[in-house]
């Protein structure tokens, strides 16, 4: 038993996750993990893992080789995969992106393979053989291949438009042009020309073509800046730094041209945080990290030019990595209709089995002994029943519609047009319209049970924005004059008498600014100043102009504050930062930066007056600064009060405090602070144990609050969709308090909710598991299942979890390896079964437990799920997609999102941000949040309504035109005779039919889309199928069935015995074909006239037209010119001007159409009145509706009455401390690149000699 509880207890379960940090990487392998496997290790395993040690000298994970200005290196015969037979290719992947299926050669024959593929066009590719067998063809070849034709070419057509576009855009990207060392020289050179182990040169503002290595750049110390808003939609910037010997030694063209460097690093993968590797140059070695590594796709900014080395191109970036696997995606009623067309292939066969059978038993009672029916082939009866069974195949075969799909095509082409054409999804800002990337999705919009939305840049606008603070317990910040008067309307503060103010800051308090000015209370001067000194921004001037480089928008935004409140930072050296006080500029002196990072949640300055005083400046989450404060701090309580309003108002807060330190106290702590920032090994820990010293006792000066301004229209999209029974989830790399406060910014999350995090769930699910467990046995698996709630009814709850515990929970934690899963002496078969058994316990135990994990957050109205990496996103979303089979819509505007999107049923991206990978890879896009509910509500729900009401029509149609043969067939012997003309079954599709249900699945709407957004519950009936289903299937066959009954039988009954009024019987096979094919096309056409909900000149233009046209097409073919130009073809001359002059036989069409139409009357009649549908009590009501003024949201919080408290957002990364305190920022800026141009040392081109 021990050995097999060993297998089993592969997670760690000693270490409890940590709320604070981004889970293990994507593609983390077991090896890579802290081995903290049993104390007492096997003889055998012990001797494996020295052997392993001694043949493998170089670290496993460090199998990437890359020689600098060598291509010819990576083609080497090591370096070369077997990719088909004999076929080999290199496996550094080249530059070039390519994303389109076809190119001139391979489109015609990929193209027919794949529209064969589709079981109906298959088919019709069979019955068109049939159909070239004389001895079993009954209808001519031309009316299967006509439409089969047209069917291929409109889908053809429309796959040769996506790919084309396609290629242009592969061809834009790739064409892209950096410089190149070639030959020495730096070149102009394509991206798909770049290779691994190039050495590049790029500008401001250039996307960056590959994952490099940073070499060198024009700033201090080779710093590099660069924007990551096409990786994760943030547009702060960050900072890389290349290693000290490579910015020393590789500035110069002819210095980089010779660069020789040899880099081992680890195999391309997903992880947009990590990377490792080493350097080898001049016979020494250099450790290299992510902070040297600049990713294909981020934007050089504030960098005049920077060189860098090719570490992976192309496919292996790991932009690329992350974009997950394209996965075809279908609609749900595209499933449920092919499985509805195999339902009508199995009924034809057997209806095509029973009337061969039939015509069998007729041959041998009466064909064989009627000498008029003789053919000349004396065939078996058994034999012609065979026959006849192909006949009534082909006969029958409009059963199965093949103008289904094209009609679909088209529809959902138009309807993808319209959504590009909605001007009230159009931003003008930026000039984005919403645009369907893809036209097979539709109708899929008008059925999204669960939302998953990103945060950075889809919810939010990533900017922040100082709004309030509050100062020795007095808060500022609400519309007041001078005299502390609060006005409903009050003018901005007039910042002009600042000349540093940027402008931006609209702040509306007229009595702060007079404290400010006045200097009355010391205090508040004190906390600007705080706010202008204690950050690790970065500062530069731009044409005269001082702009802020921050770690985090916050920081970011409480400096901007302080500028404008007059207490401007104006530039910093590695001791000494400067400030304008007032108009004033101040230097002082820095002794200590204590940086902040996630488990600190604050950050401090120590610094010395120009009078010589030593002071601690600290801000941070109120949660830790109310630890350290001094006892004696008056205004304690008034802060925690304002506290506590400010995050009812959902903002962001940040405590600010301050120490004075004596000069003795400084010198102590300042020596154990040098010697913690020495040790080699936990060096964070230690200096966080110095700064614990010295962070306490602060005194308190007031509380900032800062508004991460939400998209507008945010919170009623949100409410709207709560309403329509969607079920919203954010997935969010942000820090638990951030995701949180956003959720109560966007009103996810109210007053009312009760939250619960990943402990709480955790204890919940471990005792449903423990339950499971009892109940299971020998006959668990025949109980039904019980469904048991986890949380009790009534209540709204959200839950929160980290990405952690989300590993925790749903057993995705990283293994300890067991060191028996490293036994490399073969084992026995027993050994091979526990382990097999013990595996698959784990699975079930595995799938049960996410299964439980599923249930208990679906019942949570909302889900945050915070600090999880892009593949934990795409899992949660698979998750639902597989337990809750539900419909999911994805939406997000980074590249971490990207797996998330191509995961979900159907992918949105927000566009008009820098960052568009994540456009690139989802099905619509647009530039809002806000527009989710009218692509949902509006273009969703009318697509599914009108798809649903388009497939209905159809199949009642061609039932109701296919089985008059059926019926026709007990009169004819069952001799697969067509009860109509052959030209009239080619066109009936075609022309007679096709164009009024064409345009009501496009154009008809039951509601208008004011109405639809204002009942969000209308869009309900999407999510639970009602409108196309097998019941609905069951319905139209069901009709069409009578309607073909009625359409057969009362034109036979009124032909039997008749005579016309000149004495002739009009009672023969063609004029009963006319009769019976014009009382169809009346009826189906006027049957779609009952069915159009929205009337426009088009629908009706269409119904009555297409009534004309076929007359019109009728007589033309009937007409005895047609005959003697082809005789063969048109056979009915005369057949239509005959039979059409009888009134008899008009009046038995219209009795036919109204012995068709008037049930269908009186049962629509009935259903409204006594079982009217939503839709329909909306539709009786709607002047009344229309006439009301709009309907408005009610607000859902109230201020000042929250209990929770917010958190300030500090930055994924640490700040800018290290770089200062080094002085590797500070030093003097070098030479521009065309001074270096000019010195003569190297020669620049824009224009390369290719």
């Amino acid at each position: 038993m021990s050995t097999e509880r060993d297998s089993e207890t592969t997670f760690d379960e000693d270490s409890q996750p940590n709320d604070e940090v981004v889970p293990y990487s994507d593609d983390e392998t077991e090896d890579e993990l802290e081995d903290q496997g049993p104390a007492v290790e096997p003889e055998q395993n012990r001797a494996n893992r020295e052997a392993e040690e001694n043949r493998e000298p170089f670290r496993k994970d460090c199998t990437w080789q890359v020689k600098a200005n060598d291509r010819s290196f990576h083609e080497q015969p090591q370096f070369m995969n077997t990719k088909f037979f004999c076929i080999k290719e290199s496996k550094y992947s080249n530059n070039a992106i390519k994303t389109y299926k076809y190119n001139a050669f391979t489109f015609l024959p990929m193209n027919l393979f794949e529209q064969f593929k589709r079981a109906a066009n298959f088919y019709f590719l069979v019955l068109l053989i049939l159909q070239a067998i004389p001895q079993i063809s009954t209808l001519a070849w031309y009316t299967t291949f006509v439409p089969l034709l047209l069917v291929l070419g409109i889908t053809a057509i429309k796959d040769l438009v996506d790919d084309v576009a396609r290629h242009k855009m592969d061809k834009e990207i790739n064409n892209r042009t950096c410089e190149v060392i070639r030959d020495g020289r730096f070149k102009d050179t394509k991206w798909k020309d770049v290779q691994v182990g190039d050495v590049i040169r790029l500008k401001k503002n250039d996307f960056i073509p590959a994952d490099i290595l940073l070499l060198s750049s024009s700033e201090p110390n080779s710093l590099c800046y660069v924007e990551t808003a096409e990786l994760d939609g943030e547009t702060n910037l960050k900072f890389k730094m290349a290693l000290e010997v490579t910015d020393q030694a590789l500035q110069r063209e002819n210095a980089l041209a010779k660069f020789d460097g040899f880099i081992e690093c680890e195999e391309p993968n997903n992880r947009l945080d990590k990377f490792t590797g080493t350097l080898f140059w001049r016979n020494s070695s250099f450790p290299l990290d992510a902070d040297k590594i600049l990713l294909r796709g981020c934007v050089i900014r504030n960098t005049d030019f920077c060189h860098g080395l090719v570490i992976f191109a192309g496919a292996d970036t790991k932009i690329m990595r992350n974009s997950g696997k394209t996965r075809f995606k279908r609609t749900k009623i595209d499933y449920l209709m092919n499985y509805m067309v195999y339902t009508i292939i199995i009924v034809l066969i057997l209806l095509s089995a029973g009337l061969a059978i039939g015509h069998a038993y007729w041959e041998a009672q009466v064909g064989n002994y009627s000498w008029y029916l003789y053919d000349g082939e004396d065939y078996s009866p058994s034999y012609r029943g065979f026959l006849t069974f192909w006949g009534y195949i082909i006969v029958l075969n409009t059963m199965v519609p093949i103008s289904l799909y094209v009609s679909v095509e088209v529809i959902r082409l138009m309807q993808s047009y319209f959504i590009n054409w909605d001007l009230q999804m159009y931003y003008s800002e930026k000039d984005t319209p919403a645009k369907a990337r893809t036209t097979t999705l539709n109708e899929q919009l008008g059925q999204i049970h669960y939302i998953f939305s990103d945060k950075t840049g889809t919810l939010t606008q990533n900017i922040m924005t100082f709004k309030k603070c509050c100062i020795n317990g007095q808060i500022y910040g609400d519309d007041r004059d001078t005299s502390q008067h609060i006005h409903s309307k009050m003018e901005p503060v007039d910042f002009s008498w600042n000349t540093y103010a940027d402008g931006k800051l609209e702040f509306y308090d007229h009595y702060l600014i007079e404290q400010i000015q006045m200097g009355k209370e010391p205090e508040v001067r004190q906390f600007f100043f705080l706010l202008a000194v204690c950050h690790t921004v970065m500062v530069e001037r731009v044409d005269g102009q001082i702009n802020y480089q921050a770690a985090s928008p916050d920081e970011g935004a409480l400096v901007n504050a302080a500028r404008n409140f007059g207490f401007v930072f104006l530039s910093r050296t590695q001791n000494t930062i400067t400030v304008s006080e007032m108009g004033t500029e101040r230097t002082y002196s820095v002794l200590a930066l204590l940086d902040f990072n996630s488990d600190r949640k604050r950050m401090s300055v120590i610094g010395r007056t120009p009078e010589g005083n030593i002071r601690l400046y600290c801000k941070g989450a109120d949660t830790v600064i109310y630890e350290r404060l001094h006892q004696m701090n008056p205004t304690r309580q008034e802060t925690q009060d304002a506290l506590d309003i400010f995050a009812s108002e959902t903002l962001r807060t940040l405590c600010l405090c301050y120490k004075e330190i004596e000069e003795k106290e400084f010198a102590e702590w300042n020596k154990k602070f040098m010697a913690a920032s020495v040790v080699t090994t936990n060096r964070d820990e230690a200096l966080d144990r110095v700064y614990e010293e010295i962070e306490k006792d602060l005194i308190l000066l007031g509380a900032t609050a800062i508004e991460d301004r939400l998209q507008d229209g945010v919170p009623e999209t949100i409410s709207k969709l709560a309403k329509a029974d969607i079920k919203i989830w954010v997935l969010t790399g942000d820090k638990k308090e951030t995701a949180e406060n956003i959720g109560f910014a966007c009103e996810l999350l109210t007053e009312d909710t009760t939250i619960c995090y990943g402990e709480d769930i955790n204890s919940l699910l471990h005792t449903r598991m423990e339950n499971q467990r009892n109940r299971g046995g020998v006959y668990a698996k025949f109980a039904p299942p019980v469904h048991e709630p986890f949380f009790p009814a009534g209540g709204n709850r959200a839950l929160i979890i980290t990405g952690s515990w989300l590993n925790e929970i749903l057993l995705e934690k990283k293994t300890k390896r067991s060191k028996i899963l490293k036994l490399k002496f073969p084992k026995t078969e027993e050994e091979r079964r526990i382990r097999t058994q013990s595996k698959r316990r784990l699975e079930a135990k595995k799938e049960q437990q996410q299964k439980n994990f599923v249930d208990l957050a679906c019942e949570c109205s909302a889900v945050i799920c915070c600090r999880v990496t892009p593949k934990q996103k795409a899992m949660v979303v698979d998750l639902v997609k597989r337990y809750k089979k539900a419909i999911t819509l994805a939406i997000g505007d980074g590249a971490n999102d990207v797996n998330m999107i191509k995961t979900a049923h159907i992918g949105v991206g927000i566009s008009g941000q820098e960052g568009m990978q994540a456009v690139m890879s989802s099905d619509f896009s647009f530039a809002q949040f806000r527009y989710l509910q009218r692509l949902l509500l509006v273009h969703g729900r009318w697509s599914y309504i009108r798809m649903c009401k388009f497939l209905r029509y159809f199949f009642y149609k061609n039932f109701a035109f296919t089985l008059v043969h059926f019926w026709y067939s007990f009169f004819n012997g069952y001799s697969a005779q067509t009860a109509y003309e052959d030209w009239f079954i080619t066109l009936y599709n075609v022309l007679y039919s096709s164009l009024p249900v064409l345009l009501m699945g496009l154009l008809d709407q039951d509601v208008s889309d004011k109405l639809s957004l204002r009942f969000p519950r209308l869009y309900m009936v999407g999510q639970r199928d009602l409108l196309f289903n097998y019941k609905k299937f069951f319905v139209s066959l069901l009709h069409g069935v009578l309607t073909s009954l009625v359409l057969f039988f009362i034109p036979f009954g009124a032909f039997l015995q008749t005579m016309g009024q000149d004495g002739e019987a009009p009672s023969d096979y063609q004029s009963f074909a006319v009769t019976a094919a014009s009382a169809l096309i009346i009826t189906v056409n006027f049957q779609i006239g009952l069915d159009t909900s929205y009337w426009t000149f088009v629908n009706a233009f269409s119904i009555f037209g297409s009534i004309a046209l076929y007359f019109g097409i009728m007589f033309d073919f009937h007409s005895a010119g047609i005959h003697v130009l082809f005789p063969s073809a048109f056979q009915f001359t005369g057949a239509a001007s005959n039979a059409l002059r009888q009134p008899y036989l008009w009046l038995t069409i219209i009795l036919t159409v109204a012995v068709s139409l008037l049930p269908v009357v009186a049962i629509r009649f009935l259903s409204m009145t006594i079982w009217p549908s939503e839709s329909d009590k909306i539709q009786k009501h709607r002047k009344r509706l229309k006439a009301e003024e709009q309907w408005t949201r009610r607000p859902v919080f109230r201020r000042g009455v929250s209990s929770r408290r917010s958190a300030y957002a500090f930055s994924h990364q640490r700040g800018y401390a290290d770089l200062i305190s080094s002085g590797r920022s500070i030093h003097k800026k070098r030479s521009a690149l065309d001074v270096i141009v000019a010195d003569g040392t190297a020669e620049y081109r824009r224009t390369g000699d290719s």
